[in-house]
């Protein structure tokens, strides 16, 4: 990839990080296939600020350097300057990557098109979402063909080695295609960036869905997953007439409804056999939830059956109470929006628990290394001495979480009797109190702060 290196040990990256370059840093794993969608954007990026670093970490294979960057999951990026760690992101966020990257290396080294301000200063609606009208042409495009690629240039004359790799794959592959060339229409080209919260071109989709771009494709080729969703797209909407004979689909239906909380993955659920399946099964551990697996590795009429019965065309598939909810991405979104947990409940998998004050100040306390509990927020304060202690953090750059207690009465008062505490600000670390205003200003003053903050 044009602009991006490989790290091969510590000493050399401490020596690039100590350069005086920005730095840019992605750290990612081979089986994380949002690592692979994540790599996509983290080239282009890489072409279009040449003022800047590009590095990708192999985070499994480089232990010691992870270590030094706190990662604790892929895909992961950080973000150096002067020989120092400025700024974090977690997860596959193409538009934060974007936007941390501009921040850090300054204004990107290419040459933007001449945009008509007048026709795409309705692009946006006032929630920085696509405008209605925007957002009904984007959609009749994207649904106008089961396979559609937003592309520079056309098929006959790609106008971008990524959009020319992704065509080439579709037609090796005998997958036909609409597509669109974002160079003629600039009102969709910036709106496609904001309604799909992908930075980059080609963007390919199918079935109203995004797949990704030109990284993915090639991931989903070699692995067979594009040729799977075009045979996915083939089956017959109704089951029992999608070609499976009575005795598979008795089979399957028995399998499904053998727990009330099944698993088809790959490997067994003590030794998982790919990353996603790896991931599914350690959100259900997290959360408590009995359950039993398949290795559909060990049955291929079943692996493909499965595909056909459920017109799910990957692997894991969770099932609760026989329906199907997902696979490991969707879960770990349910998780963490705290839907996964209220089905759970809801279907009567596991008790219902009510939680106390005591348990969410305790979750509240911990959920930021740093934590500061404060009256308005970090970038509006709402009295002097929460101000004195946001400024006092930034100066010694520690990133800290924050709650505004002036917007929940229970907290704020339950926090003076939790903490032993009867004024605010209070700051918080690993679940400890350090102090209020006058002890946080005394620490940063005579060095502690950082020091204490960083153990």
């Amino acid at each position: 990839m044009a602009g991006v290196r490989d790290v091969k040990s510590k000493t050399e990256l401490d020596e690039v990080v100590n350069g005086g370059k920005p730095v840019v840093l992605h750290f990612w794993a081979s089986w994380c296939d949002a690592s692979k969608q994540m790599d996509q954007i983290f080239s282009h990026l890489a072409t279009d600020y040449p003022q800047a670093l590009f590095y990708r970490v192999e985070a499994e294979e480089q232990p010691e350097i992870s270590d030094a960057y706190t990662v604790a999951a892929v895909p992961f990026f950080a973000f150096c300057k002067d020989g120092k760690t400025v700024d974090k992101l977690e997860g596959a966020n193409p538009s934060g990557l974007a936007e941390k990257v501009a921040k850090l290396a300054g204004p990107a080294a290419i040459e933007k098109p001449q945009v008509n301000v007048e026709k795409l200063s309705g692009t946006e609606d006032a929630s920085g979402g696509v405008n209605k009208v925007l957002k009904s042409r984007l959609e009749k495009l994207i649904n106008s063909n089961l396979v559609f690629l937003f592309m520079k240039g056309s098929p006959e004359e790609p106008k971008c080695k990524f959009s020319r790799k992704v065509t080439e794959i579709l037609k090796e592959e005998g997958i036909s295609f609409g597509s669109f060339d974002i160079l003629t229409d600039d009102e969709v080209r910036e709106g496609l960036k904001v309604y799909s919260n992908w930075p980059t071109y080609p963007q390919l989709y199918f079935k109203g869905e995004l797949l990704g771009g030109c990284d993915i494709v090639v991931s989903m080729k070699e692995s067979g997953e594009l040729q799977d969703l075009v045979e996915e797209s083939n089956m017959s909407d109704s089951k029992e007439d999608s070609g499976l004979d009575a005795q598979l689909m008795s089979r399957l239906k028995e399998l499904i409804n053998s727990s009330p909380v099944m698993v088809f993955m790959k490997g067994l659920h003590d030794e998982p056999k790919c990353g996603f399946s790896g991931k599914l099964v350690a959100i259900l551990k997290e959360e408590n939830v009995p359950f039993k697996s398949f290795d559909i590795l060990s049955d291929e009429a079943v692996r493909q059956g499965l595909k056909v019965f459920s017109k799910w065309p990957s692997y894991p598939q969770l099932y609760i109470k026989g329906e199907l909810i997902g696979g490991s991405d969707i879960v770990l979104e349910m998780q963490k929006t705290g839907e996964l947990k209220s089905l759970l409940e809801e279907k009567g998998i596991v008790e219902a628990k009510v939680e106390t004050l005591e348990d969410r100040l305790k979750h509240l306390v911990s959920s930021s290394p740093a934590m500061l509990f404060m009256k308005g927020t970090p970038d509006a304060p709402k009295c002097g001495f929460s101000s004195k202690v946001v400024n006092a953090l930034r100066e010694e750059e520690v990133e800290f979480g924050s709650f505004d207690i002036l917007s929940d009465e229970e907290v704020r008062q339950g926090l003076k009797s939790f903490s032993n505490w009867p004024t605010y600000p209070q700051l918080y670390y690993k679940g400890e109190l350090i102090g209020g205003c006058d002890i946080v200003l005394e620490m940063h003053n005579s060095g502690e702060l950082k020091e204490t903050l960083s153990e």
